[in-house]
């Protein structure tokens, strides 16, 4: 995984020398060369969600040096720590500890030598920083602007042009910076009258990323990016040890898993990216940790040629559909699907160089300052088409109205179909699900009990069928070799006891509908849950009560008779009673035998426009 993040951060360009970091930063404060407070820009744009603009080189000390407490970055803070402006009164104290450092460091680097490592136009800015008039102005002008404490923030001065001079965009400062991080690494001599044991830092190990002897780092960059699925807003570490039982042979820290500086930082950079840009949050941390999913490839895929869009589609954390829409607005219809064009340009030549193509994709949590891999997969980017394709095959349904076959449908459609609300999907269930889907894997028995339990209830209070929850009863049923596979639409040739047991639950409830009209809490309402795991203890009692009290009060004659010819017949392809009780795959096939039932129900009675039952066939 390491190496394919390696190869990641060299593709797109974005290898950084140890010390620096890419990151958003919403407030320029600007002053005149003299050091006079200008104003205070926004570069976010004044968009609420946006962490302000991307700056590719930022100065970063390390994590564990910034928290010996008192000290600060370099040029790039936050507002709270740049203009001496705490949140919170308890912290003022720790807060004028950061800021003196803050400005003790632009007092450092524009009195450096040699003169070409100094940048002596921050003499000025850092000498009013340590005025509390000019910080109380700032401040000031901060609050009207609606800023907060803990947005960042860097330095510009004003120019005789219209742009500003942003000091964090250059590169004069570099070296001076990377001698400061040389100096503040610089490893202390153990003393005391003990041992005198070799320090870590000076030895020499075997780098776990590129192989070679270095110079191990002890701790690594953090991960950001994670704070929305349980993680830490000041990041979190991919690969550290801080406990006895986590490390061996007497290593402390990130000498474990040894790594040179530059090698901890290129991994580091490489997760940052794809974070930031090729993530995907598919649940939330109400139980646990969230879960973020992200892939990639190892060349250029254009968007409309990749198939794993199909699967997310425009991946929303959205609720459940309302019951009085005619269609989820969860369901995606597209003309044709990006793996149905990647698979046709792979077979016919189009785009040959795909072929050669591989993809990578991780599931990521997060929980008390450590990032969680879930889940890892690579594989050939052909396979990958031909498994999303796969998927959306497995998962087509017939509509519950029986006049169209639902083809597509989002991730978070299918997680949502298993629980009440999408934010109550676990970490573990998505990630197998997204295993499920990319590497053509049998769909879990979790999900399909849930998915039933979810099925039951929609019943029993007499909710409109989700498409999706069947659809993944669909899917399990083909990727199961223990059952039967099934169909998207009514299989009149299936004789599965479980199967024909749910069309005859759907049949009955037809029967007392067109007999009694609506009685509220019918048939099927009170007893599928009982029908659906012990038919045997309930159609034949259902069976005969419909035979008594409901053909007789059908006055359609030909339909009373076709009713006792559909009964008699789905009975027939029985050839035995019904089972005592059914497994959880025979449950499966209940529920779709009777989804079909009442799809193929609904489909004859729109074509002979009985508006009546076509209400209540839904």
């Amino acid at each position: 995984m390491l190496h394919h993040l390696y190869n990641y951060a060299v593709r797109e360009g974005i290898i950084l020398p140890p010390g620096f970091q890419s990151r958003a930063i919403k407030w320029l404060l600007v002053f005149s060369p003299d050091g006079t407070f200008i104003e205070a820009v926004d570069l976010s744009g004044g968009q609420k969600k946006s962490k302000g603009r991307e700056f590719p080189r930022v100065p970063q000390a390390p994590a564990n040096w910034l928290q010996g407490g008192g000290r600060s970055n370099f040029l790039v803070e936050s507002l709270a720590t740049a203009v001496n402006w705490p949140d919170d009164e308890e912290n003022r104290h720790k807060i004028q500890q950061k800021h003196d450092f803050f400005v003790a460091l632009l007092l450092q680097v524009a009195q450096a030598t040699p003169s070409h490592w100094a940048l002596p136009e921050v003499l000025p800015l850092a000498q009013s920083l340590q005025n509390n008039e000019v910080l109380t102005t700032i401040q000031g002008h901060l609050v009207e602007k609606k800023a907060k404490p803990t947005d960042i923030a860097t330095l510009a001065i004003t120019t005789t042009k219209a742009v500003p001079r942003i000091f964090v965009e250059e590169t004069s400062w570099h070296n001076w910076w990377q001698d400061f991080l040389i100096k503040i690494k610089q490893p202390e001599m153990p003393t005391g009258s003990g041992p005198r044991r070799r320090k870590q830092e000076i030895e020499q190990m075997c780098d776990f990323l590129t192989g070679e002897l270095v110079q191990p780092a002890r701790t690594h960059p953090k991960v950001k990016g994670l704070a929305d699925i349980g993680g830490l807003a000041t990041g979190d570490v991919l690969i550290g040890f801080d406990k006895d039982a986590f490390s061996s042979f007497g290593l402390q820290q990130s000498t474990n898993a040894a790594m040179s500086e530059e090698s901890a930082t290129i991994y580091v950079t490489a997760l940052n990216h794809i974070v930031a840009r090729r993530c995907y949050r598919v649940a939330k941390p109400k139980q646990g940790s969230g879960v973020k999913i992200g892939y990639w490839y190892s060349g250029a895929v254009p968007e409309e040629l990749d198939p794993a869009l199909d699967i997310l589609g425009e991946l929303a954390e959205t609720t459940v559909p309302n019951q009085h829409e005619s269609h989820s607005s969860l369901e995606v219809d597209q003309a044709e699907m990006r793996a149905r064009r990647a698979l046709r340009a792979l077979r016919d030549g189009e785009r040959p160089d795909l072929g050669n193509f591989h993809y990578y994709a991780m599931t990521l949590s997060a929980s008390s300052g450590r990032v969680i891999v879930r889940d890892w997969m690579e594989g050939n980017f052909r396979e990958l088409v031909e498994n999303v394709n796969a998927w959306f095959d497995d998962l087509m349904i017939v509509s519950r109205d029986g006049k169209k076959l639902v083809q597509t449908f989002k991730f978070a459609d299918l997680l949502g179909a298993t629980v009440r609300e999408l934010s109550e999907v676990t970490a573990p269930l998505a990630a197998a699900m997204w295993r499920a889907a990319l590497k053509r894997m049998p769909i879990p028995f979790e999900v399909v009990a849930r998915t039933l339990r979810r099925i039951e209830i929609d019943i029993i209070e007499d909710e409109t069928p989700r498409h999706s929850r069947f659809a993944l009863l669909k899917a399990f049923t083909i990727r199961c070799e223990r059952v039967p596979a099934m169909t998207a639409e009514l299989n009149e040739h299936e004789t599965h006891p479980a199967y024909l047991c749910g069309r005859i639950m759907a049949l009955l409830g037809a029967i007392q509908r067109e007999a009694l009209g609506d009685v509220g809490a019918g048939v099927i309402q009170r007893y599928y849950a009982a029908a659906s795991a012990t038919p045997a203890l309930v159609l034949g009692r259902l069976i005969r009560t419909a035979q008594i009290a409901h053909l007789p009060k059908i006055q359609e004659e030909g339909l009373r008779y076709w009713f006792e010819n559909q009964l008699a017949e789905l009975w027939t392809k029985m050839r035995s009673v019904p089972p005592c009780v059914l497994t959880l795959e025979e449950q499966t096939l209940f529920a779709m035998g009777y989804y079909h039932q009442m799809a193929a129900r609904f489909k004859k009675t729109s074509q002979g426009g009985n508006e009546s039952e076509l209400a209540q066939t839904k």
